[in-house]
């Protein structure tokens, strides 16, 4: 185990005594581990993969499908009572406020993606700064709630940017979810720890799930990886960190995965378009397995950052 993994939350986090309530669906289980569930609110002609397709000056002329999408999603998390966070840019905040006002009205827990959906590791600390702390006053000022988690565009801290997440604490959060422990052509930080740890005194860092097998670390947290596997996969990898690390997941997809009918984006390169449009139309049923399988709530409560 690397230093650190056992601070800010250790082995009991996300474990819940029977018959406290507000944590994920209704009954739970003695002894039954509370996963978090995450959301990353961002529109379709915002995905990075597609960023070099996309100006973004026509951002505002796109045919808007986050509320449609969050709707669907709010619908499907309300099906079993469980609880979710919502990482919202402030753009789409700022322009649908009715968004951030359900969220926060159904129980989850708001928190913030960056203002642009600009990766960390292409800014300036000093960019990086008001990006991230104009998204975090608006969306205060809108869902009227403190906002303490940040997750980085593209999982965008790594090796090369470990100033961000100073940035992060100054601007005033308390955990991040931008550090994921795996290897991919677009992110990640294969040596990080796999289970929340303190990068920072008084900063959580909190990576989507992995399952280590064979010297690696899998990626157990959704993303791409929900789609393009079977669901089966997920579940497995899902339960296997739930039963042998003894340690609750954290999981995480977008508003644009639950819409196969979204604008098709003319000229993407065969790469983009298969990470990006591949089996769309699957992941309505396999949340609703997934929402069924397990038990989910806010981030803030399955991993809280104080007493």
């Amino acid at each position: 185990m690397r230093a650190g993994e056992m601070r800010a939350g250790g082995m009991n986090a996300g474990r819940v005594a029977p018959g406290v309530p507000g944590h994920g669906a209704a009954a739970n289980p003695a002894g039954v581990i509370v996963n978090a569930l995450t959301i990353d609110v961002e529109d379709y002609f915002q995905v990075s993969a597609l960023a070099p397709y996309i100006p973004r000056h026509e951002w505002d002329s796109r045919p808007c499908r986050v509320e449609r999408n969050v709707d669907v999603i709010l619908s499907l998390l309300g099906q079993t009572g469980s609880r979710a966070t919502f990482f919202t840019l402030g753009w789409i905040a700022e322009r649908y406020p009715a968004i951030v006002h359900r969220i926060v009205a159904e129980g989850h827990e708001l928190a913030s993606h960056g203002y642009g959906h600009l990766r960390a590791s292409e800014q300036t600390p000093e960019a990086f700064l008001e990006d991230i702390s104009r998204a975090k006053a608006l969306l205060e000022d809108i869902g009227g709630v403190a906002v303490r988690g940040y997750r980085a565009p593209s999982f965008s801290i790594g090796h090369g940017n470990p100033w961000a997440l100073d940035v992060i604490l100054q601007a005033g959060y308390q955990y991040s979810s931008s550090i994921y422990p795996v290897k991919h052509d677009h992110y990640g930080m294969p040596d990080a720890p796999r289970f929340p740890y303190e990068s920072r005194p008084g900063l959580m860092e909190i990576p989507v799930t992995t399952s280590r097998m064979f010297g690696n670390n899998l990626p157990a947290g959704g993303g791409g990886y929900f789609r393009f596997l079977p669901y089966a996969a997920s579940k497995w990898l899902i339960s296997r960190v739930n039963r042998i690390d003894r340690r609750p997941a954290m999981f995480y997809f977008h508003p644009w995965e639950v819409d196969p009918e979204q604008p098709r984006v003319p000229g993407a390169n065969a790469k983009a378009r298969f990470r990006h449009y591949i089996n769309l139309h699957r992941t309505v049923p396999r949340l609703r397995r997934l929402l069924s399988d397990f038990r989910w709530d806010r981030v803030d409560r399955v991993f809280p950052t104080r007493p």
